[in-house]
């Protein structure tokens, strides 16, 4: 067992010394023939080990990234030799089949997109109207790659694969905003438009052979047949790029037992988390907005208390009636929304007021449980002022 332990540490120093003489700047041939040299096969974990380890060396995962291409083709015909198909893999429904259905779809609209970037090429203006609505569809790319990114990559993380989400959503990234690109120069006419287009199809093909041959398998190492099936559960949420909706699918044989749940006891369970008591407050009070919410019996059950609230309010209205909590002026208003809203003639209600310097924007909403049944009132008021100054765009990935 040592040996064999050694043996993977050896080649994975060996992989991590490739790959650096690949950052370095060595030709992608000189560094295959010397992984030829060396290696019969890789699997995807070693690649993935070794990129990790650089990573976990100082070497930032942008300059990862940036090589990620380079990376696949020094290894791709070793990975693909290594990695067959898995049975689970071929059955309709499994996410990794579901994977596979739509990279091949996106493959078959690259192949119809590419002779219109070849006749934009040759100087014919009139292919760009064809190539701009050919990237506009590849855009569906993006559900294909937000599933990936908020269902696969998770799961990663849990079982210590760290490296290849970090750099693959950096490479979804580039790939999005290539085609976004591409599909408005090409829509505006540009020649240009059939470079950009080029390289961002050559770039989606990479990424579909690193799902398939990297990080495919090694989820399906590692991942229960309960853990793809809430994978599956999951992705209509997200929904589906360039194919149907893919049949139900069930794991084979008894159902897994849930996974380890993280919720400590005293902790209060949602559908979508769990929260502390003090966690949840903070979180509320946090909130940009104030929020009251009044019971189906038309009393005041709960408000926020934030920092700077429009309205102030004190715990003595918890239990009061929400008639009672306005001027007898406003009383019928407010009768006259709350039954609005609880016969289901509205489902909410929306106000505005000038307040000094601020802007009060007041919303009145139905809250309703799954069924349809009435459970009470949602008041959300915020200062909308500074929101109405904003203009342009800040990013995520801006520098300012």
């Amino acid at each position: 067992m040592s040996q064999e332990i050694n043996n993977r540490e050896y080649r994975k120093q060996v992989i991590k010394e490739l790959l650096k003489q690949l950052h370095a700047g060595k030709s992608v041939d000189e560094v295959k023939a010397q992984f030829a040299a060396a290696f019969d096969g890789v699997s995807a974990s070693e690649i993935s080990e070794a990129e990790q380890a650089l990573i976990s060396e100082g070497l930032p995962v942008e300059e990862v990234q940036r090589l990620c291409d380079v990376h696949a083709a020094v290894f791709k015909g070793s990975v693909e030799d290594i990695h067959r198909p898995q049975a689970a893999a071929d059955t309709p429904g499994h996410p990794a089949h579901t994977l596979k259905a739509e990279n091949g779809a996106l493959e078959a609209l690259m192949e119809k997109i590419r002779p219109a970037i070849a006749a934009l090429k040759a100087g014919d203006a009139g292919a760009a109207r064809a190539l701009a609505e050919g990237m506009e569809k590849l855009r569906e790319v993006d559900k294909h790659y937000v599933k990936k990114e908020m269902l696969l990559f998770p799961y990663m993380e849990k079982y210590g694969i760290t490296a290849p989400p970090k750099v693959m959503w950096g490479v979804d990234d580039e790939i999005r905003a290539a085609i976004k690109e591409a599909a408005r120069l090409a829509a505006a006419g540009d020649a240009s438009a059939a470079e950009e287009a080029e390289e961002a199809l050559d770039k989606v093909a990479e990424m579909i052979f690193k799902e398939e041959n990297i990080m495919l398998p090694m989820l399906l190492d590692v991942l229960t047949g309960e853990e793809w099936k809430h994978i599956a559960d999951q992705s209509d949420e997200i929904g589906w790029c360039l194919i149907e909706k893919p049949p139900v699918w069930q794991p084979a044989g008894a159902a897994a037992p849930e996974p380890k749940s993280a919720i400590k006891e005293g902790e209060i369970t949602l559908p979508t988390g769990h929260f502390s008591v003090q966690e949840l407050t903070a979180m509320l009070d946090t909130l940009p907005v104030d929020i009251t919410f009044v019971g189906k019996d038309d009393t005041v059950r709960y408000f926020s208390q934030g920092a700077e609230r429009v309205f102030p309010r004190t715990k003595a209205i918890i239990g009061r009636k929400v008639t009672d909590c306005h001027p007898p002026a406003s009383v019928s208003i407010v009768e006259g929304i709350v039954e609005d809203l609880k016969s289901g003639k509205k489902s909410h209600e929306d106000f505005w007021i000038r307040m000094g310097d601020k802007y009060v924007f007041i919303r009145y909403f139905a809250v309703r449980d799954a069924n349809g049944e009435y459970l009470g009132v949602l008041e959300v008021t915020q200062d909308i002022a500074p929101i109405q100054q904003i203009t342009g765009e800040k990013r995520l990935a801006s520098k300012e």
